[in-house]
């Protein structure tokens, strides 16, 4: 029982770790691009987008030489916490984070640039700052859209399979998620263990639809503090 339930929990604790990281990530950064004008605002969209489109195995591979013990950053986390980062818990973490950002950046940037521009306005008008209308107007008035960001991150990171395994390998107890140990299992002809992750997997899937649908269906009142 133990040994079928630490992929679980390794994979439910990536993505809380990749969940709450995103998020102290995202907001600055939607702040940057909502709040700002700045030269190659574009650029820097689409290179927050990019996960989305680009091959897992294409990211897995840059960011795998990217963390490699004779990197700069590989060597530097080695020099600091004496570890490595590839194949290594914080090393998928790292991965599940660049590869889940856009899940969390931009339904947070799109649902504050969809946002009536009354809003602003009226907080300016009442002496508030670019940051204090943000902060205090612009995010209450989105919350139903961080709170699915979120599970949608939350979600993606529970499923991610080619980054990690190409960055963690399958060290049980340390890399081996629970879409690893689904590979892992088929490998090893043990389809009755594979079958019980999937069926984990996929109950969580459909309850994370729900409570997206949920979310969708009861918007909150505008707020102007």
């Amino acid at each position: 029982m133990e040994d079928f339930l630490t992929p679980l929990w390794l994979s439910c604790k990536l993505a809380f770790i990749t969940t709450f990281s995103l998020f102290i990530i995202a907001v600055p950064i939607v702040y940057g691009l909502s709040m700002k004008k700045f030269f190659a605002q574009s650029i820097v969209k689409v290179i927050i987008a990019l996960p989305l489109i680009l091959p897992p195995s294409v990211l897995g591979f840059y960011l795998l030489i990217a963390l490699q013990p004779n990197s700069y950053l590989g060597s530097f986390w080695n020099m600091v916490f004496d570890a490595r980062l590839a194949f290594s818990f914080e090393g998928i973490l790292i991965g599940s984070i660049i590869f889940s950002l856009p899940f969390m950046v931009n339904p947070i940037l799109s649902a504050i640039e969809n946002l009536p521009h009354h809003l602003s306005e009226a907080s300016y008008s009442l002496g508030k700052t670019k940051w204090q209308t943000f902060h205090k107007v612009l995010l209450p008035n989105i919350r139903p859209s961080i709170i699915s960001a979120a599970i949608l991150t939350f979600a993606h990171t529970i499923g991610e399979f080619g980054v990690i395994l190409m960055i963690g390998g399958n060290i049980p107890g340390e890399t081996r998620v629970a879409s690893i140990a689904i590979f892992h299992e088929l490998e090893s002809m043990n389809y009755d263990m594979a079958n019980q992750y999937a069926a984990v997997l996929l109950v969580f899937s459909f309850v994370v639809l729900l409570l997206v649908q949920f979310i969708h269906k009861n918007p909150t009142r505008p707020i102007i503090c």
